[in-house]
């Protein structure tokens, strides 16, 4: 119809003349368009195709909900207790008994392949997505293209839209059915398109991997990750231990390994007040809440889920919840909970302080890293204070005032 209305001289054509020139595109916009015209040519080199990369921005734009997340995330101030409250709590027990049991045939052969306890699968799986239940509301490639095109996460965001892109074309995805996070994390397990290509494995033997929809591509994927990881057959993640008197807190440090004797040397003992197990392996005593909080004795499988999430909590919580899964019993030693945790700006001063007081703490960033974990321990040590390099608002004051009294 419309073509033989075009034919006969129709007054449609006149319209659009008449209408003039389209509004310009707002800046922020203008850029993002820019950017999807001429990362297409990138992409291309990167072996995807002309289709595939048309199909996957076919309708996707600046996304402003994505760039307010990326450039304002909420402050993370959460105490260790109060995220494992929720992360272990007897409801999130009980639901991934309930999944272990529902899907005892699949995770007994996945364990068996890769080596990884069904236990510790099935409690990132809780996780990542409370066992397959989490939604993702963003489209993948809009939301990485809104990291990509700007911004602060643009050397991240570009290789990972090709790796979505990539997905896509392999396992011929609908892009509008590859949701993610706002971060561009996806699935049951949740993992970014360079670790689906990377790890990914089809686990329920379909022929596609998919890891919205199919529990087992999405645990058997998680258990290969962490057996490449270098995940060690048999052996514990860990287990609470007692300190004794006088222990010497600056060995407590995720990255300071001894062998299992000589921390029993040392006094060391099973939060039940037993001599440690034997065992070869070196391990290394962790305090997620300074010296008032539980000690855990960690070893290599503890620092392999590390490679999975890159945050000490994140890790703990998934080796409590596969215990709890397995039926052990909560941690023994009281948190501190009447502590608070510091704001950014507090770290910030903590910081401040001690590189005043001559320390080398490295970049003033809020984030009290290795260095300053180290400097507060040298001066908690220096006043007779146990050096566990944990930071709370009465050392930030007691730092405060010796770095004003220097001046």
């Amino acid at each position: 119809m419309l073509g033989a209305m075009a034919a006969a001289g129709s007054k449609a054509a006149p319209t659009a003349t008449n209408a003039g020139p389209a509004a310009p595109l707002p800046p922020a916009d203008q850029k993002f368009q820019d950017f999807v015209r001429d990362f297409r040519a990138e992409a291309i080199r990167a072996g995807i195709k002309p289709a595939t990369y048309d199909l996957a921005f076919a309708r996707i734009g600046r996304n402003q909900k994505v760039e307010d997340l990326n450039l304002n995330q909420p402050e993370f101030s959460r105490p260790i207790w109060a995220y494992l409250d929720s992360a272990v709590s007897d409801r999130r027990v009980a639901n991934g008994q309930a999944a272990l049991s529902a899907n005892l045939q699949t995770l007994s052969a996945i364990e068996a392949k890769y080596g990884v306890p069904k236990e510790v699968l099935v409690s990132v799986w809780g996780n990542e997505s409370n066992y397959g239940q989490g939604t993702e509301p963003f489209n993948m490639f809009e939301a990485l293209a809104t990291l990509a095109y700007d911004g602060p996460r643009t050397d991240f965001a570009r290789p990972e839209l090709i790796a979505a892109l990539k997905m896509m074309q392999q396992q011929h995805f609908a892009p509008g059915q590859m949701t993610s996070s706002w971060a561009g994390a996806f699935g049951q397990t949740q993992f970014v398109p360079s670790t689906f290509l990377a790890h990914a494995v089809d686990g329920d033997g379909d022929g596609t991997i998919d890891l919205w929809r199919s529990s087992a591509d999405a645990l058997a994927s998680a258990a290969n990750v962490l057996a490449d990881a270098g995940w060690q057959r048999g052996n514990k993640w860990g287990y609470e231990v007692a300190l004794p008197q006088g222990f010497a807190y600056e060995l407590a440090d995720v990255d300071t390994t001894r062998p299992v004797s000589d921390w029993k040397r040392l006094g060391v003992k099973t939060i039940a007040g037993l001599d440690l197990p034997r065992s070869e392996e070196y391990g290394a005593i962790y305090l997620p809440a300074g010296a008032r909080g539980p000690a855990f004795m960690v070893f290599d499988n503890f620092k392999v889920i590390l490679k999975y999430n890159n945050a000490a909590s994140y890790a703990l919580a998934v080796s409590l919840l596969a215990d709890r899964i397995r039926g052990a019993a909560p941690v023994v030693a009281p948190w501190p909970r009447d502590e608070q945790p510091l704001s950014r700006d507090e770290r910030i001063a903590f910081q401040t302080y001690l590189g005043k007081l001559g320390y080398d703490i490295g970049k003033i960033d809020g984030i009290l890293g290795k260095k300053a974990r180290a400097a507060l321990r040298d001066w908690q040590k220096g006043h007779g204070l146990p050096a566990d390099g944990f930071a709370t608002a009465d050392l930030l004051t007691r730092i405060a005032m010796a770095a004003q009294a220097k001046r």
